[in-house]
């Protein structure tokens, strides 16, 4: 190569410049902090391919990223404003057409609109650590440029149906093996330099005048029905898959006008609206006031107390994120089961293909299990997942404050109880916070990280910091009983049951609710979780009930009639062979309960039932807000979406409401 003295940069943007190499000209992105495809690196991306065509001195091009990114997508900020020229699939366009190949040297991931730039190249080359993705389902999208069209002409209908579809990420080895790029490299931009330098002259290949290559119809009824059945109400998915399908039939310029058509079309609809909400509420999640410069700990090895199906998870979670874990049981014999059911769910991710032999090998080196809490003297942080029973966790934490390091946080997951009566149990209150997390621990994504009256700011920082490293998302909540989600959904269950003794049946509010996108109704959830649960914590409360407040006796009765749910086949319904089922002494039972009461039974419509369900939950999410407990409406929405199936493509009822 030349000296680089002898190759001044080329600006062509705040964010895209360029420098001649031996003919070929880099390009490189560089619009921190994920290489978006804004205004700005579109109008530079475009300069720069004009560049290229003007100087003769110039024989072809490779275009890379700065940093761990290709091209991050578009910027969804930009999306409820007018398009600015150049629009992105004029971009691709422009990359397409060129008269000199062009090298995509992908450095890292391309996702989106960032995939359809490299799609555009004539060919790509890809780090080891690079991945691809088409994730505007999940914004209520599809790809706008180019995506459907050029996708299917390299893998193949049924490949891009599973990978736009569903938004899948693809690692640069599958990739590979996709046909999405051509090959792997470890410096890609000196590879995509020498493949840029041997296509000159020669015809490339250009994406948009391949052929798709056949697949059976099989497999492609296949990947349909996999994605379909996933969509849930969402109109995306099915808008992709019939573009895609066009891809194989229909000329180049054709499918674009299609695909651009939908793509707008989507971008209008009620649903891209809301998942963009969503998409931002996870963005203000982690802003938390007062904790701004607020350094947290580090944090190296992790504990973890009780070694059930939540303490297992917990800790598969933390293995999974590179922490040392130790986990503590009672017994040596509940111990040892314990870790059967860790290395189980380990040995699991291995056999799926999720991680390599070696990081397998890596998380095992880092478990201890041990039936001493002596085994958590080193631990940075202990999270106890034990019965959520009070004094049973204020006994456990007395014993810890004697075990643990003075500056070791100590958390609890308790779904119910209040954090600050543990903590006040303790000798230092302050290292105490909850860390609620939703099982299964090491699938379920939401966290709640509880502020106690006396968690330390740093403490409350080291929360998040961990949530994050499990790659959870962590929602700030204060304390109150169930904080947020918990308090929220039993609002919503009671209500379920107000509309029952108000004249609906169980299947009847269940189905309106499913029908809505939840996918099991609060009746079905209670069979599933077994009603005994709810049961224990009314009792514990009936003291203390307000006389006044409106009580609903059905779920009492069921219980005290031996009707715990799914376990005994017995609940709201009845279960045969697994199959859940309408049962006439559940119907009687409501209508005997609704005639003491003197209440005449009304009928409702789907579109009521959800209604009141929604309007309930919303009322009770506004009553967080005001008491300090949720920080803003969009945190509630996210807590609902991640931890209770709320579906993502209306928003969350916080939004609902605001509409």
């Amino acid at each position: 190569m030349t000296n680089a003295a002898a190759n001044p940069v080329r600006t062509y943007s705040i964010c895209v410049s360029g420098v001649a190499q031996d003919g070929v000209l880099v390009i490189t992105i560089d619009n921190p902090p994920v290489n978006a495809a804004s205004l700005a690196m579109r109008q530079g991306l475009a300069a720069a391919i004009a560049d290229a065509h003007n100087d003769p001195a110039i024989k072809a091009v490779v275009l890379t990223g700065a940093g761990r990114i290709f091209v991050g997508g578009a910027d969804i900020t930009e999306f409820d404003k007018p398009p600015v020229d150049p629009i992105l699939p004029d971009v691709c366009q422009l990359l397409e057409n060129s008269s000199k190949p062009i090298i995509a040297a992908l450095n890292g991931a391309a996702l989106g609109g960032g995939l359809e730039i490299a799609l555009a190249c004539h060919y790509r080359i890809a780090a080891l650590s690079a991945s691809v993705a088409f994730p505007e389902v999940k914004l209520g999208l599809i790809p706008g440029a180019g995506g459907t069209q050029r996708l299917p002409r390299l893998t193949g209908a049924a490949i891009a149906i599973d990978l736009i579809g569903s938004g899948r990420s693809v690692k640069a080895d599958e990739a590979l093996s996709l046909s999405v790029i051509d090959a792997i490299a470890a410096n890609p931009v000196a590879h995509a330099i020498d493949v840029a330098s041997e296509a000159v002259g020669h015809r490339f290949r250009k994406t948009g005048e391949m052929t798709t290559p056949p697949a059976s119809d099989e497999d492609i009824a296949v990947a349909k029905r996999k994605v379909l059945s996933k969509a849930k109400g969402q109109i995306a998915p099915g808008e992709a898959v019939t573009l895609i399908e066009t891809a194989g039939r229909t000329p180049l310029p054709d499918g674009l006008a299609q695909e651009r058509a939908a793509f707008l079309k989507l971008k209008q609809s009620p649903q891209s609206a809301a998942l963009r909400h969503v998409f931002f509420a996870e963005r203000e999640a982690g802003k938390i006031p007062g904790l701004e410069g607020v350094a947290p700990r580090k944090i190296q090895t992790l504990g973890v107390v009780g070694a059930g199906l939540m303490g297992s998870g917990i800790a598969v979670a933390a293995l999974d994120a590179g922490f040392s874990v130790t986990v503590v049981e009672q017994t040596a014999d509940a111990a040892e089961k314990g870790r059967l059911r860790i290395t189980g769910l380990v040995d699991k991710a291995l056999s799926s293909g999720r991680i390599d032999p070696a990081a397998h090998a890596g998380r095992l080196a880092r478990l201890t299990v041990a039936s001493d809490l002596a085994a958590l003297a080193d631990a940075d942080l202990v999270i106890e997942a034990v019965f959520d029973d009070l004094d049973v966790k204020i006994d456990l934490f007395r014993r810890l404050d004697g075990v643990v390091r003075d500056d070791a946080i100590l958390a609890t997951n308790t779904s119910y109880l209040d954090p600050d009566v543990i903590a006040a149990a303790t000798a230092r209150p302050e290292r105490i916070l909850g860390l609620h997390f939703f099982s299964p621990a090491h699938i379920m994504r939401l966290v709640e990280v509880v502020r106690g009256a006396k968690s330390a700011p740093d403490v409350v920082a080291t929360g998040f910091a961990v949530a994050k490293a499990m790659r959870k998302l962590p929602i700030y909540s204060g304390v109150t009983e169930g904080f947020i989600g918990n308090r929220i959904f039993s609002a919503y269950r009671r209500e379920a049951e107000y509309l029952v003794e108000d004249g609906a049946e169980p299947h009847e509010v269940d189905g309106a609710i499913e029908a809505f996108g939840m996918a099991m109704g609060p009746f079905a959830i209670s069979d599933l979780a077994g009603l005994e649960i709810a049961w224990a914590r009314r009792k514990r409360q009936a003291a203390t009930r307000d006389p006044a407040e409106r009580y609903v006796e059905t779920a009492d009765r069921l219980c005290e009639a031996g009707r715990l749910g799914q376990k005994n086949g017995l609940g709201w319904y009845r279960y045969v062979d697994g199959k859940r089922m309408v049962d006439a002494d559940v119907t009687a039972l409501i209508a005997e309960l609704r005639a003491s009461k003197n209440i005449a039974p009304q009928s409702f419509s789907e579109q009521e039932i959800v209604d009141r369900l929604l309007k309930a939950m919303a009322d009770e999410g506004q009553r967080l807000l005001d008491a300090g407990v949720a920080l803003r409406a969009s945190d509630i929405d996210l807590v609902l979406i991640n931890g209770y199936g709320f579906p993502a493509h209306t928003g969350g009822p916080m939004y609902i409401a605001s509409r």
